[in-house]
């Protein structure tokens, strides 16, 4: 779970006092399991958590920790350091861009590993990319080719016998992917 070192935690009740509706602050993580992963600490207010989200009472404030990021805020620590300049909070989070998934992981991590650990790499010979936008209630994965992959005249051969079939050989509840890209933008395509 997240570590709140003291200095932090007083850092961080300093700025809540300042906030008169602030309830506490909110932990999640943007793009989990991705590169693009950001680790974020918000004012909470009434109506921003979730009914999943966990509570915490860091002794001078409450934080509650979005369900869906706590495998990647495993280890996390959030701290401050006063400098000359008044002092930074730091969020290191190890885990967030690339958590420890298994199969009880939820099916949005597994594909996300997945993208960034075996089709990526494969992709960006070509300059392009595969992004999971989100997972539809029939478990169908909608995705987003970028670079040299959107607007390439190869990409449904791509999308069926390379990513689907990665992806549904090692996640079988998968019912298959479907492409939302736009590509009649074929500005950087490779073929």
């Amino acid at each position: 779970m997240v570590t709140i070192t003291e200095s932090a935690r007083v850092y961080l009740k300093e700025l809540l006092d300042k906030q008169a509706d602030a309830l506490g602050v909110r932990v999640f993580i943007n793009n989990p399991g991705t590169p693009r992963a950001e680790t974020c600490i918000a004012y909470c207010r009434e109506g921003d958590m979730q009914a999943s989200d966990e509570q915490h009472d860091f002794e001078h404030f409450n934080a509650w920790i979005e369900s869906r990021s706590i495998p990647f805020l495993e280890d996390a620590v959030v701290d401050y350091a006063k400098d000359r300049m008044g002092g930074q909070l730091t969020i290191k989070a190890p885990n967030a861009k690339m958590p420890r998934v298994d199969a009880d992981s939820p099916i949005e991590d597994r594909i996300n590993y997945l993208l960034y650990n075996e089709v990526n790499p494969s992709l960006a010979a070509h300059g392009g990319d595969v992004s999971l936008v989100e997972v539809t209630e029939d478990n169908f994965a909608i995705l987003r080719f970028g670079g040299g992959c959107q607007g390439c005249s190869a990409v449904s051969i791509t999308l069926k016998d390379g990513v689907e079939k990665t992806l549904t050989e090692q996640i079988p509840e998968l019912a298959g992917v479907r492409d939302m890209t736009d590509h009649t933008d074929r500005s950087n395509a490779y073929y």
